[in-house]
């Protein structure tokens, strides 16, 4: 063990490491974090490219988008747990070299269908990577202001990575070419895995027996899989088409499985026992409704900017790079309000405000202007900080250190799959009433512009949705939550001290 790994007390708990090693560690998992982050939609704008240049058939093109959704929301909440399981540093490392490899593949390739398998590995290894890299950070910094801190920084960076993706995206298929998108992640990936080892702590339990639960992990991992790939596919095949109907309810038979099943193993993946916690409950219902109203706004308006406005892929990056920096900007105020005076309050204000900026967007003309139409709500969209940093906040407040990994898992599969809904949602709404007005004889151009305000509308109501459900579960102020989440842990270092058989 080096001088920078943790120490580990008495009990088994990891011992925080110093306060410079700290941010140098919580420094490279930042790094590690936003490259995933801009991963999702770095690819975006780039789709057209890579049709071309790959012969792709229009119809399979959206699978370089879906094979990395449907990895990385299937295996989200399995990584968690093995975060937890097997070391969170170990699991992190092993998820940044899939990532990597896989992106350099993904560069070299040559063929539609290598790009597509690919695109998949990679989806796995940053479902590796992120629950690993937030537990870490929710062991290293202790629960209060000092965490409050860190996640509010890493908030930001959630905030900012998908804007920055599409913006990076844009750049690099202009002035590099696509294969860049990819090498980009391949000279990050390898500086992170030389640091890794010697910056980052290691928080496994030394000792303690490993107990798995395999029926749970099947079961959530095929609900997740099987829930993803339907609504992504759902736009093609209808909503309503037995296809769809079926997978959906396959998820819902094998989401029910997995709930008897946890409720009864003796070392549950997911601990059903979390859900008691109402801050987290809560701040996971929040985050599927933010990802799945944002994704989809974002979706949306670089479809409205390239295929309306006529914008390029590098005009449409650097119109999307406002809602970025207004995040980045917020960010230090959210996380002052956040420890000063509640997570709910800051949570409502901010769906309030990033809600009022999708909704605003249902105005924007067919022949608008960036300062004139789309500045307004791309500031106003720029609070979704203001949620991200709450809600990063909230889902780990009252985790002991052995759930840390799962319940990161957890918060990060409440966004992706929220997102992947919204995406799908968002696309077949535009579709249909675009279709409807180009039958009423509409001119191409306002009849997209009617199709994308229709999306427009629904992600901005769901936003808003979510202001009820912070206001219902979120009730408690973080120095409250502070205190219970204290005696928590310690109910829990005397549970595990009297169980010399409990899993990490």
């Amino acid at each position: 063990m080096t001088s920078l790994e943790a120490r580990h007390d008495g009990r088994g708990q990891a011992a925080a490491p110093g306060e410079v090693h700290r941010w140098r560690a919580f420094s490279l998992l930042a790094l590690a974090y936003f490259m995933t982050a801009v991963d999702m939609l770095i690819v975006n704008v780039a789709l057209p490219t890579i049709g071309v240049k790959l012969r792709f058939a229009e119809s399979d093109l959206q699978w370089v988008v879906t094979a990395y959704a449907l990895t990385f929301g299937g295996f989200l909440l399995l990584g968690g747990r093995a975060a937890d399981l097997l070391g969170r540093r170990r699991v992190f490392m092993l998820g940044l070299a899939l990532f990597t490899a896989a992106s350099l593949a993904c560069a070299l390739a040559t063929t539609g269908t290598f790009l597509i398998i690919m695109r998949g590995v990679q989806g796995l290894g940053a479902a590796l990577v992120l629950p690993a890299a937030l537990s870490i950070v929710m062991n290293m910094f202790p629960e209060g202001a000092e965490r409050n801190k860190a996640l509010g920084l890493w908030g930001a960076i959630g905030a900012s990575g998908a804007t920055v993706g599409v913006l990076a995206g844009g750049a690099l298929t202009r002035y590099a070419g696509w294969p860049y998108i990819f090498y980009l992640n391949v000279a990050v990936g390898a500086v992170a895995l030389l640091l890794a080892r010697r910056v980052l702590p290691e928080s496994r339990l030394e000792g303690a027996r490993r107990r798995y639960d395999p029926l749970g992990a099947i079961t959530v991992t095929g609900a997740l899989v099987l829930l993803v790939y339907a609504v992504s596919q759902a736009p093609a095949v209808g909503w309503a088409a037995g296809r769809t109907l079926a997978l959906l309810a396959s998820a819902a038979v094998l989401l029910a499985a997995f709930l008897l099943i946890e409720a009864r193993a003796d070392a549950p993946l997911l601990p059903l026992r979390l859900f008691r916690l109402k801050t987290l409950t809560g701040s996971n219902a929040v985050g599927f409704l933010l990802g799945a109203a944002f994704y989809g706004y974002i979706f949306t308006g670089t479809l409205y900017m390239q295929q309306v406005l006529g914008y390029s892929a590098m005009k449409t990056g650097l119109s999307w790079l406002v809602v970025g920096l207004t995040g980045v900007a917020l960010a230090g105020p959210a996380q002052l309000l956040v420890t000063r005076a509640s997570v709910r309050l800051v949570m409502a204000v901010g769906l309030a405000l990033t809600g009022a900026g999708i909704l605003w967007a249902t105005q924007l003309p067919a022949q608008g202007g960036f300062w004139a139409h789309l500045a307004g709500p791309f500031f106003l969209t720029g609070t979704v900080t203001w949620v991200f940093i709450p809600v990063s906040i909230g889902a780990l407040v009252g985790v002991t250190e052995r759930d840390a990994g799962v319940a990161s898992g957890l918060i990060d599969s409440s966004q992706q799959l929220g997102g992947a809904i919204g995406i799908a949602i968002a696309s077949t709404v535009a579709a249909t009433r675009s279709r409807a007005l180009l039958g009423q004889g509409h001119a191409v151009a306002n009849a997209l512009n009617g199709g994308f305000h229709s999306a427009f509308l629904i992600c901005g109501l769901v936003c808003l949705a979510g202001i009820p459900v912070a206001l219902v579960f979120v009730r408690r102020t973080v120095a409250a939550q502070a205190t219970a989440a204290a005696a928590d842990t310690t109910d829990a270092v005397h549970h595990a001290a009297s169980t010399p058989a409990s899993a990490e």
